[in-house]
This record gives C-alpha cells, structure tokens and sequence, in this order.
C-alpha cells in the first residue's frame, strides 16, 4: 500500500507539472498491474494514461480493467486511440468487450476496424453467447504432418510474432482438420531429420465451438493446458482458447455462484459500481421469494396451534436452525461439486445414497445431544415434569428426521435445477433454509403429536 502510495504521488506530480512526455516514459517503464492500479486510484486519468501510453501497453493495460472501466475509458479517448486500440486488440479480448456492449454501439465501433479484423470480429460475434466460439482467437501457428523440424522452426520464426501463443503448435491436415497439438520443447529437442509425423502422441484434447464456457473452464482444469483447440463439426480447426481467458471465466463463474449461493442476482460489474436502485432490484427479487417462503410457516404454525406449549415453541429454533444448517451445508457442497466437474447429472443416485447415510449420522448425533440437552436441564431447573423424557424422544427424533430430510433437499435440489436447464447456484443457502424450514417444522410437530399425544390432548 505505502508503494503504492507513492507511486500515485509521484504521477499526480508529473500530471500538475503538465509533462506528457515524462508521464509517458515513466508509464512505459512501469508494469501493466502498476499502471491499473492507477487507474483504479486515479479514475478520471484513466483516458489519459490508455492515450499516451505505446500502443502495445495500452492495449495490455486496456485487457486487464474490468468492463465498467473500460467502458467509461472508452467514451473519453480520441477517435484516434480507439481505432488503433481495437485494430490492435487480440481477437478474444474485442468480442469479449463488444459482447457487453449495446448493439448500436458495437456497429458504430465496429466500422473503425480493418476490413481484415472486421471479418473475423464478426465471424466471432455469431458465436452464441457463453459459448467456447466467444473465447478463442484465430491467431495461432498450424504445421503439416511431413514438415521437419528446421522448416517448422523457421515457419514459428516467420509468424510465431503474430501468434497468441507458441507453446503449442496444431497438426492439421491439407483440409484444416485438426489431427493433435504438439508442444514447442518436443521440437526444440528433437532431431533434426526427424519430422511432426513422429512427435504426435494421439491424445488431443479439444473443444467445440457451441460448448458452453463453464465445460471448457473444467477441461482446462483436468488437463493442465495451457491452450487448447477449437474445432467445428467437422473437426477443421477455428481457433484456440488460452489459459487467461479461461481464468477469467473461472472468476466470472466463480462470483455469479457467490453471488446466488447468498441468495441475490448475480451483478453485472463490480458492487461499488452498482447504482444503489440496480442494487435493490438484483436483492429484492430473492428476498421477495424467500419472504413467501417462510410465510408457509405461519401456516403450519396455524395448523398445529392446537397441539402446541410454551415448551414446544421454545424449542422450534432448535429443530430449524440445524435442518436448514444441514441443508445448506449439503446444498453448497453438491454446487461446488458440479462446478469442479466431480458431480454430474447420472450421479445424482449415488449422491442421494451417501446423503441418506451421512445426514442420518449427523441427525443421530444432533438427536442425542438433543435428547440429553433436556435431560440435563430436567436435572437442573425440573423445568419438564415428569415427562421429560418424551420430550426428549421428541426433540431427539425430529432431529435425527430434520437433519436427514434438510440433507437430502440439499443435495437433490441443485440436480432437480440442472436437469431443468437451470444453474444449481440458484439453489443457495437462504432458499433451501426456507424449504427445510418450513418442512422440518411439519416433521417436528409431526413426532411431537406421535409421542406427547396423551400430553398435548
């Protein structure tokens, strides 16, 4: 923080002195996170730091802000410094910018680029939304199987500049369909008679264009790639995607969770930059829902109202409060699960089983310290008469049934979500809660009726 005090001090400096040159020179020489670090200290320079730094650097810079900022930067550059920013954009980078950008905006944007790079902007803007085809950049280096190793080094020599990465080069034959990848060490250390033919190993890993992202993130994930192809229907090799796309995805899909886990909309940009009313709105539909939710639990309460005591009521929060814990805690295991790629759909019988088993260990462990929790009270205040003991065996039975239940709504309802098309996060803590809630308060009074009926009646 002290470093990076100082170093806004030092450019607030050159900024009151008016020396573009030298503010130049000296963003030039620092990193790209230390230029958007400053940009992020010093938001209304952020135009003038993009305009004067060398292109290269202002589009490196330019990659790693966040929407929202390159946005506001945007409106405030030079036609000029725009057009040369986006002719000079990677590929993947553009169309992940164009794609949160209105439509009127990306066709007044889009004509300031190159014939060249206009075609293959919207060849990549006809991908779906979300897909793998929205990812990747056609700037890589194929080879042919029968080229040798001087020919494949000096064709890396010739274009390797424009490529968005050499660590791997893409074997593809005379109609562009993808036959592997081969890794850049494997032709620095082999022979030089030897030819691409002998360094193919069969085991290509690769992705479809239409796929979703979030199934690209787990590949990458399980294969330790640090890029890896794309392919049509046919096989004929489209692009790659690289690793740092990827990571962003990862945190993209990574906060949306969160966000819903917590029972709230996932937001677009960052919570600071969210207007208080978009706020609101992003909350109040969930809350709305969940406050539905739990108005069920009047009904219930309503039903009952005749079978209950004061000591019965005392002991509600007890028997919510862990069928929703158990719930949540399986719910948020499951979604993690299934984000990993651990858990898919044909699983959900095997889940089902291990939840059974482990909520009813869990609920047996919760019942008997239910069961003596009362018993040592009993002991102490001889608050429950001679009749403890059936409160005992209530409380403890409606745990061991509230815990079992909450763990199996927990688990299933991300599953029930998926196999509907829809994102298992929305399955978060709050709303499972909720469902337990209301349920186990219906087991509750359920056991209590069964064993205290002589009681209550």
């Amino acid at each position: 923080m002290e470093e990076l005090a100082m170093l806004v001090a030092h450019v607030e400096q050159l900024i009151e002195r008016g020396d573009r040159a030298e503010l130049a020179d000296y963003l030039n020489e620092l990193n790209i996170s230390d230029v958007e670090e400053l940009i992020d200290e010093l938001p209304e320079y952020g135009p003038l730091f993009l305009e004067i730094l060398s292109i290269k650097r202002s589009v490196n810079v330019f990659r790693i802000l966040d929407f929202p900022t390159q946005e506001r930067i945007f409106k405030k550059l030079p036609n000029s410094k725009i057009r040369e920013l986006l002719n000079e954009l990677p590929p993947d980078d553009r169309t992940s910018f164009f794609s949160e950008l209105s439509g009127d905006v990306v066709k007044r944007l889009i004509i300031l680029l190159t014939p060249e790079e206009r075609k293959e902007a919207l060849s990549l803007l006809g991908y779906p939304e979300d897909s793998v085809g929205r990812l990747m950049t056609p700037d890589y280096i194929t080879v042919k199987e029968h080229w040798t190793m001087p020919r494949v080094l000096d064709h890396i020599r010739r274009y390797g500049s424009a490529s968005e990465t050499i660590d791997v080069l893409y074997v593809i034959d005379a109609e562009g369909k993808l036959i592997d990848d081969i890794r850049i060490k494997d032709v620095l250390v082999a022979e030089e008679d030897k030819v691409v033919a002998d360094l193919i190993d069969n085991r290509l890993i690769s992705l479809k264009a239409n796929d979703p992202q979030e199934e690209a993130v787990t590949i990458f994930r399980m294969n330790n790639r640090v890029a890896l192809p794309v392919v049509d229907e046919k096989d004929i090799m489209l692009g790659i995607v690289t690793i740092d796309d990827i990571l962003w995805v990862a945190n993209e899909e990574y906060s949306e969770d969160m966000q819903r886990m917590g029972g709230t909309e996932a937001l677009d940009e960052p919570y600071l930059d969210v207007s208080i009313f978009h706020l609101v709105k992003k909350r109040a539909g969930w809350l709305i829902v969940l406050f539905l939710g739990q108005l069920l639990t009047f009904n219930v309460l309503q039903h009952y109202e005749d079978r209950m005591n004061i000591i019965l009521v005392l002991l509600m929060p007890v028997i919510m409060s862990s069928g929703g814990n158990s719930g949540s805690q399986a719910s948020t295991l499951i979604i993690q699960a299934m984000a990993m790629g651990e858990v898919t759909l044909r699983d959900w019988w095997f889940v089902m089983r291990r939840e059974i088993i482990s909520g009813l260990l869990l609920g047996i462990i919760l019942g008997i310290l239910g069961f003596f929790r009362i018993a040592v009270d009993e002991l102490i205040s001889h608050k429950y008469g001679d009749i403890w003991y059936l409160y005992s065996a209530a409380i403890g039975l409606s745990l061991v049934g509230v815990v079992l239940w909450g763990s199996l709504i927990g688990s299933m309802l991300p599953f029930i979500l998926r196999r509907f098309g829809a994102d298992p996060a929305s399955s978060s803590a709050p709303f499972v809660s909720t469902i337990v809630d209301v349920t186990g308060l219906i087991i509750y009074f359920s056991f209590a009726t069964l064993i205290l009926r002589d009681v209550l009646f």
